[in-house]
């Protein structure tokens, strides 16, 4: 079964909250270590969708299994944010989908750069991000993690200038 890539809607906001703590402790990240947060999930409208972003959901079925938001930082960046794949549906190339789900929406959207973060412990997404063209920007101590920084510009294609 393949993956459905879909917008947001309000009534995702449950299972998306759940599958990002999910997500998060799977990788040994839990609140108050400095860069788990959640408090974005109930204003996902603001940040995500009326500012010029997007927010979409990967269904598996009819399962969320997978999400991904972009946050304008300014009129050429887009911020990656929330970027997951529940553990039992990982290994499928889900996280590629959705990550190319994302650039090609950020392109659609105008953006002409994209911006990320993960941990140096979150190796999948490392490897991930890699594989999809990205470079380090920096590095930073957060606590007792490190935050590693990437981005990636986006190249429109012959076939999206039409």
């Amino acid at each position: 079964m393949t993956l459905k890539i879909r917008r947001y809607r309000w009534s995702d906001l449950d299972t998306i909250l759940a599958l990002h703590r999910i997500c998060l402790a799977e990788v040994g990240l839990q609140p108050g270590d400095g860069v788990y947060y959640d408090d974005d999930f109930p204003r996902i409208q603001e940040i995500y969708l009326a500012c010029g972003g997007d927010f979409i959901v990967g269904e598996h079925g009819s399962r969320v299994v997978a999400m991904g938001g972009l946050k304008p930082v300014d009129r050429e960046t887009a911020e990656v944010c929330r970027l997951r794949v529940h553990p039992e549906f990982q290994r499928r190339g889900y996280g590629g989908v959705m990550l190319s789900a994302l650039e090609d929406r950020a392109l659609e959207l105008g953006f002409s750069s994209l911006r990320g973060d993960t941990t140096l412990n979150q190796g999948a997404a490392l490897a991930l991000y890699a594989r999809q063209g990205w470079r380090e920007l920096s590095r930073r101590q957060v606590g007792d993690l490190v935050v590693i920084y990437g981005e990636k510009r986006l190249a429109r294609t012959p076939a999206m200038e039409l």
